[in-house]
């Protein structure tokens, strides 16, 4: 059964401007802070007409301030075969943008959300028009029931004026080139899967790493990753280390699963470019993470063993992470982008390791500054969870062109917290995603620098060589890989390696073997 959960607004209201058919969900209250400086996220949305031919649109109007829109529809299992193209008009200048696509792959998202295009970031907005054409006019595949255009205004930041994306600009070092050219290409990023099951890998022989060791069973705790502090010697008072009993049962796994695997739901975008098949030099045993059943779900999952868990451990330090050597990045954490907490229901899921960090890019375009990043991360967290009913952002760490690192999905940036990014392998990795689109722009040394960085750190909690391979087992069909089968992935790959995706474009996955290499200088230093 689905665990998805229809979502409790604490203000609801809806009204009709103009004949336009436009729904306004009034959002959450706002966070805790000024009120006068932040305001919450709003979701609008639009009814698509569907016309005789098969086709659907929504017919050029005026709308709310908005500044991201994507088109979504009622089931995520069902597939949209055909064009979504919007078109926009500017709240400043009132212009009328050129028509442009949306991206659409189909791609698996969290139990019971709705699929989905990819979003686009516009910029303040307040007029829309949009028309999807089925394929062979929908004579094989007519377009799926209840597509909706859903307007995202990103609203407020704390304590940063940053409102409908026109924030107030930020240093970020110098680094950056402005607005980039505006690139739409489809490429589907957050995505969940069943809890892998994943087989044994031969051992490995070892080359420059050591493979990863078999997991252990473990489970999150409420206190942060730190060392005890130190035993009291006989003649210096020192303070009593931290308890260890057992601690209260906090944390629910976010997307419960059965014991007993059943036959997943298959994607159906083909793949779009080919994965790329590393030659293996080092392989490691895949992490096993079956979740500890709670209520039943129609996904798949592994032999109870370990697991991502609901319940921590009796013993504190079983979830303590081992300390990297690798130096703890600047990150702009969730309360200082302006993440809604009180949208997320559920308690963030853990892993018992992370073996590899998969880089996405949003697809959302690159005609936005960096003094938007904040707003951009917003709307993306509304897209997620207010327009698909995730429970929380689909990615760990989101990167904005000019380097900056933001947190991403909810739990401890230390912390293996399972996330929804690449489908299939979301039981083993940390997922990084660049914001904009890299089909036809490149990127620059400071998105590489931070994507090493925080990908050399994720990883090295765990020992893991970011330059080295891994084995590991797809949890579902992922147009690459069958249910079960082996895949031998960079540990530090592209979402394309392991699901059939252009992500995260052709520019910067053809960037990935330089930023495994600065990762590597990290964990020499």
């Amino acid at each position: 059964m689905a665990n998805f959960k229809r979502r409790t607004w604490l203000a609801l209201g809806a009204m009709v401007l103009g004949g336009t058919g436009i729904a306004v969900a009034a959002t959450a209250a706002a966070p805790d802070g000024d009120s006068d400086t932040i305001t919450p996220t709003a979701l609008h949305t639009m009814k698509a007409e569907t016309r005789d031919d098969g086709s659907a649109v929504i017919p050029q109007g005026g709308t709310e301030p908005f500044s991201l829109l994507g088109m979504t529809w009622s089931d995520s299992t069902e597939p949209l075969t055909g064009t979504v193209e919007v078109r926009v008009r500017d709240a400043e200048s009132g212009a009328w943008s050129d028509w442009t696509p949306l991206g659409v792959e189909n791609t698996p998202g969290e139990t019971g959300g709705r699929g989905a295009t990819e979003p686009l970031w516009v910029g303040p907005s307040d007029g829309v028009e949009a028309r999807v054409t089925p394929a062979d006019g929908g004579e094989s595949e007519p377009l799926p029931e209840d597509l909706r255009l859903d307007l995202i205004d990103p609203g407020t930041g704390p304590d940063k004026g940053k409102a409908n994306g026109k924030d107030k600009e930020k240093s970020n070092n110098g680094k950056g080139n402005g607005k980039d050219e505006n690139t739409t290409s489809p490429s589907p990023e957050p995505t969940e899967e069943p809890t892998e099951a994943p087989t044994a890998a031969p051992d490995p022989e070892p080359t420059e790493t050591t493979p990863a060791p078999e997991p252990e069973p473990t489970t999150p705790t409420e206190e942060p990753a730190t060392a005890p502090d130190p035993e009291p010697t006989e003649t210096t008072p020192a303070p009593e280390p931290e308890p260890t009993p057992p601690t209260e049962d906090p944390e629910p796994t976010e997307e419960p699963t059965s014991p007993e695997p059943d036959p997943e739901p298959e994607p159906d975008p083909e793949p779009t470019d080919e994965p790329s098949s590393p030659e293996p030099t080092e392989t490691s045993e895949p992490t096993e993470e079956p979740t500890a059943p709670a209520e039943p779900t129609d996904e798949p999952t592994a032999p109870d063993t370990t697991a991502p868990t609901t319940d921590p451990a009796p013993d504190p330090e079983s979830t303590e992470e081992p300390e990297p050597g690798v130096t703890t990045p600047a990150v702009t954490t969730r309360a200082e982008w302006g993440a809604e907490e009180e949208k997320v229901e559920e308690a963030p899921e853990y892993l018992d390791r992370l073996d590899a960090v998969f880089v996405h890019h949003t697809a959302t375009g690159n005609d936005y500054t960096c003094a938007e990043s904040d707003a951009l991360v917003r709307s993306i967290f509304a897209y997620h969870v207010d327009s698909l009913g995730w429970n929380d952002i689909g990615y760990n760490f989101l990167v904005d062109k000019c380097g900056t690192v933001y947190e991403g999905r909810g739990g401890g940036m230390d912390k293996p917290v399972r996330a929804a990014h690449v489908y299939g392998f979301n039981g083993y990795s940390t997922g990084i995603a660049v914001l904009g689109d890299y089909n036809a722009t490149t990127t620059d040394a400071a998105v590489h620098q931070a994507v090493a960085h925080v990908s050399a750190w994720k990883l090295g909690h765990f020992d893991v060589d970011p330059t080295a391979q891994v084995t590991l087992n797809a949890a579902g069909n992922t147009g690459i890989y069958e249910t079960g089968e082996e895949a031998t992935l960079h540990t530090i790959s592209g979402h394309r390696d392991g699901y059939a995706t252009e992500c995260p474009g052709e520019n910067l996955y053809n960037a990935l073997p330089e930023i495994r290499r600065i990762a590597g200088t990290f964990t020499t230093q």
